[in-house]
């Protein structure tokens, strides 16, 4: 904290101790095993990116013993519903489900364009497994059912009492039993079970289990008995375990996940990572699904593309209602086209890409660009109405209403250029709204003024003539 703070344009820095990320500061700052989250404030007047920043804390700290990772936040509401590329393994059998997820994790580590990949397998907890041989257990006269409820109970004899808080963490008091024979995974082997013809008891006599009544005439015979260790009958092994346990759909899985690295497309690194998984082999009952942050921003780029198209249609029938006809509202609908082609032009321009926030950018654009149309074409058809010729009309209403189209557009395109240009915090999330709308208004307002009167004169082959109340004749029934 004290070597990042002293970095310049750096306001504050703050730690928390938990695996949250703090994206919306500007700066994540992981630092795992142990694991400590940190956030950094950037100055208002910063010189530098978020991303030049979190690069150089990558650098100063790629070779020190622990892992940190920085990432600067690149302020787009799309990133508020991932983290780069992420998918999930979905299956029951949670030793599969392990493997499955380190394997997958090597594979993502492969595609160009990745940076840290989570195998999703955090702190795994040590887990004793016990695999008990059916045939050898039978020919000891035990069941699976008796060698498991034997031990559960031997293990069940200390129980908690209490708990008590120190320093804000809880812990728990454990009583035991005064005496020696408490299992271990260093001892657990060496369990005893006493076998009594087909009766099977462990160590503890209480915990014996009686699969024949003894007849009353039997009790003077004393049966001989014999002894097998668990390890005799079973498979001991230490092995980890999930911490904790995650489910869809009632199925177990794991979220396998993996950052993109500065310069990379989330959307094309996605497209890749999906390609090299198309072949991955999976065991039976188990599938595997991508659900990062490339499907959350295609998701909502297809909800803006709905929005997209019903404003076109609206901006349709709203312009037939006043212009009272069905092709002079079809002429001015050429200018969206127009608009749209100057908007991607000038995200290429300014090394862009069309992201959540930039589609945002073209439905406001579908909705401005339509007034210098509609003030052309409107123009025209006054002008025609009033007995002018139409290509006299059209080179008249072009020269006359070529000052207020600059107006209107230049005042837009003013007002949103600060947008455009800003280097304050948060104008990386804005400004491809700025950026579409200025591309698309320059581009539009030019090529207007040409392409629209084009139209209008292939369309407008007929002569336009204005009706006067006097020439009207009242017919009678």
């Amino acid at each position: 904290m004290e070597t990042v703070s002293q970095m310049e344009d750096v306001e504050t820095i703050g730690a928390m101790l938990s695996s949250g990320e703090a994206a919306m500061f500007g700066l994540n700052i992981d630092a795992s095993t142990t694991q400590v989250s940190m956030y950094v404030i950037l100055k208002e007047d910063k010189k530098r990116t978020s991303q030049s920043i979190a690069a150089e804390i990558n650098e100063l700290y790629s070779d020190k013993e622990y892992k940190v990772t920085a990432s600067g936040s690149q302020m787009d509401l799309s990133a508020l519903g991932g983290s780069g590329v992420t998918m999930r393994i979905i299956g029951n059998d949670i030793e599969k489900l392990q493997e499955t997820a380190l394997k997958a994790a090597e594979k993502l580590e492969k595609v160009e364009g990745i940076g840290e990949v989570d195998d999703g397998i955090d702190n795994p907890s040590p887990e004793l497994k016990i695999t008990v041989n059916k045939e050898k257990a039978m020919l000891n006269g035990l069941t699976v059912a008796q060698v498991f409820g034997d031990i559960a109970k031997s293990l069940s004899d200390s129980s908690t009492a209490t708990s008590i808080t120190t320093n804000g963490k809880d812990f728990d008091i454990i009583v035991e039993k005064a005496d020696d024979n408490s299992l271990t995974k260093d001892n657990i082997g060496d369990y005893k079970f006493k076998i009594n013809d087909m009766t099977a008891s462990g160590s503890d006599d209480s915990s014996a289990f009686a699969l024949d009544e003894k007849d009353e005439d039997d009790e003077e015979k004393e049966p001989e008995k014999k002894e097998v260790s668990l390890s005799e009958i079973a498979k001991i092994e230490e092995t980890t375990t999930l911490s904790a346990i995650s489910r869809v759909d009632h199925k177990r899985y794991i979220t396998v996940s993996g950052t993109i690295a500065d310069g990379y497309n989330v959307g094309l690194v996605s497209r890749d990572a999906e390609a090299q998984f198309e072949n991955f082999e999976l065991p039976d009952g188990f599938t595997l699904e991508f659900n990062g942050e490339n499907e959350t921003i295609m998701e909502s780029m297809e909800q803006l593309g709905l929005m997209l198209a019903l404003a076109v249609v609206l901006i349709y029938l709203i312009m037939v209602a006043q212009f009272q006809s069905l092709k002079s509202p079809f002429i001015v609908m050429f200018t969206m086209p127009l608009a749209f082609t100057g908007g991607f032009l000038a995200l290429i321009i300014t090394g862009k890409e069309l992201s959540v926030i930039g589609l945002l950018g073209f439905v406001m654009l579908s909705g401005i660009v339509v007034n210098n149309g509609i003030v052309l074409v409107d123009y025209i058809n006054q002008l025609r109405l009033e007995g002018m010729e139409k290509r006299e009309a059209i080179a008249e209403a072009g020269a006359t209403r070529l000052r207020p189209i600059l107006m209107t557009a230049i005042t837009t395109i003013l007002g949103l250029l600060m947008m455009a240009v800003g280097k304050e915090m948060g104008s990386d999330m804005v400004q491809p709204i700025a950026v579409v709308t200025i591309g698309g208004l320059v581009y539009a307002t030019f090529t207007t003024l040409f392409i629209i009167p084009i139209i209008y004169d292939i369309f407008n082959k007929k002569e336009m003539k204005k009706i006067d109340k006097s020439e009207l004749e009242l017919i009678e029934d």
